[in-house]
């Protein structure tokens, strides 16, 4: 185990954070600790009564607590990676909890438990004294930890449609090479980044396991309770554009977000241009338009040289590639990637059956209601189009031997499911049919009434006199 511990000052919460670590009933031996001074001033010391196997790292480019982190695992030798914030302090059995899971298998992301208490006047020895947090903390007046409630709730996350919400820091434990595979923590993202590093975690495909033997104490209140309407704006941008599956942060129409919702992947090899337009355009043009589109052909063959344009043996390809390379949404490359992570969802199908406004719409819905891993929905002609959910991708392909179907593994997993294609590809509605009113009848004739001679010879003559 490298517990990796971020540091920005706070050398007396720290002091008791490594007190804490050094009473871990895991074997001394099996464990380092990494602390990571982030520009602290003055710069972090090591104190006396620490782990002996504690290591000082000093963060030379970059700052920010997931730079801090990913300089920390860089410098790790240990094979699993335990996140620990430098204000907790952890019950002897924390590290010896969270590590159990890992000698099962290699895909876990283990998570801890953690209280909030006001900093009592403890010292390092009455740390690693204590037999339990209780003999320290008043644990009844704590704040408790929404993490707790919710792994309850769906329980133990069994339960939980997105497990990853739970997972965010400070204390949880995962292989070094699940950590390094999904790129680290993202510098970037200033708040919300524990979320969004295990977001990416969930479309990799791992599993999340809480171990409530695993307990904390955070020394100070969260943040929200100083000032919670801020607390949750600040962090709203950067989950926005990095985690698609937070509908509920996605409501600005005609808005472009950095991490699309779908990926529509579409073979262009030896199609004509007007089919790929057409394709193009239908995916573009739907209901659900927080996506992107994959071109997967030969883009590869195409070069700068000189040539004569008209009689290019490339000429479609290279119209295609001068068609789409100014458009953001639309990505050209020679073959598809295993997953679409971050994207969490993946649309292919035939490019001359161009979607439905409503169809990815109706196929997202359709597998968000059992959360099955793969849609697979069979066309007339026998050709078959798909929506695949990333995080279902990348548990299969964790699982999965060389040469292993990974619709086997995910059908056993997540759930394949096939339909027909009548609900995501709805037939034109018909006119209604336009009745002609037949026109009003003619009133019947009344009786001719003819007028007296006379009266007609007086009309006449009143006519005639009558002065101009």
């Amino acid at each position: 185990m490298s517990v990796v511990v971020p540091a920005h000052g706070g050398q007396d919460k720290l002091d008791l954070t490594l007190a804490a670590l050094a009473a871990q009933t895991y074997p001394e031996h099996l464990m380092e600790v990494l602390v990571v001074d982030d520009g602290s001033v003055p710069p972090i010391r090591l104190p006396e009564l620490r782990p002996a196997g504690t290591r000082l790292v000093r963060v030379r480019d970059g700052w920010g607590i997931s730079n801090a982190v990913n300089t920390g695992a860089k410098a790790a030798d240990g094979e699993i990676i335990q996140r620990l914030d430098s204000d907790m302090v952890a019950c002897r059995e924390h590290i010896e909890a969270l590590a159990r899971w890992h000698h099962v298998t290699d895909y876990l992301v283990t998570i801890g438990m953690k209280k909030f208490v006001e900093p009592p006047a403890v010292t390092p020895r009455q740390v690693f004294s204590a037999g339990r947090l209780d003999e320290l903390f008043d644990l009844a007046a704590a704040v408790p930890s929404s993490t707790e409630a919710t792994i309850a709730k769906t329980d133990g996350l069994r339960k939980s449609r997105n497990p990853y919400h739970v997972c965010t820091g400070p204390t949880f434990a995962l292989p070094r090479e699940v950590f390094h595979a999904v790129g680290g923590l993202d510098p970037n993202v200033i708040r919300g980044e524990d979320t969004e590093f295990s977001y990416r975690l969930a479309m990799h495909g791992v599993v999340f396991v809480p171990d409530l033997d695993a307990q904390a104490v955070h020394l100070g209140l969260p943040s929200q309770h100083r000032d919670r309407e801020r607390a949750v704006r600040a962090v709203e941008p950067y989950l926005a554009h990095r985690i698609p599956l937070r509908r509920d942060l996605r409501k600005d129409r005609g808005r472009r977000w950095l991490v699309p919702y779908v990926e529509i992947v579409l073979d262009v090899t030896d199609t004509s241009g007007s089919v790929v337009r057409e394709a193009v355009a239908a995916a573009l043009d739907g209901k659900l338009q927080d996506v992107v589109v994959t071109l997967v052909g030969p883009w590869s063959r195409l070069d700068d040289r000189r040539r004569f344009t008209l009689s290019d043996p490339c000429f479609e390809l290279r119209l295609m590639r001068d068609l789409f390379a100014h458009d953001e949404r639309v990505r050209l490359i020679d073959e598809a990637a295993p997953t679409p992570a971050p994207c969490p969802f993946r649309y292919r199908g035939p490019v001359d059956v161009p979607l439905h406004r409503a169809t990815l719409e109706r196929m997202i819905e359709s597998v968000q209601k059992d959360l099955t891993g793969v849609l697979v929905v069979d066309l007339p002609d026998g050709r078959t189009a798909r929506l695949e959910r990333t995080s279902a991708l990348g548990r299969a392909a964790l699982l999965a031997e060389p040469g292993d179907d990974l619709d086997e593994i995910i059908a056993v997993t997540h759930g394949v499911r096939h339909e027909p294609p009548d609900r995501y590809w709805p037939a034109p509605a018909q006119p209604e049919p336009v009745t002609i009113p037949a026109p009003p009848a003619a009133p019947a004739p009344g009786p001719l009434s003819v007028e007296p001679p006379e009266k007609t010879l007086l009309r006449r003559l009143k006519a005639a006199l009558r002065p101009n």
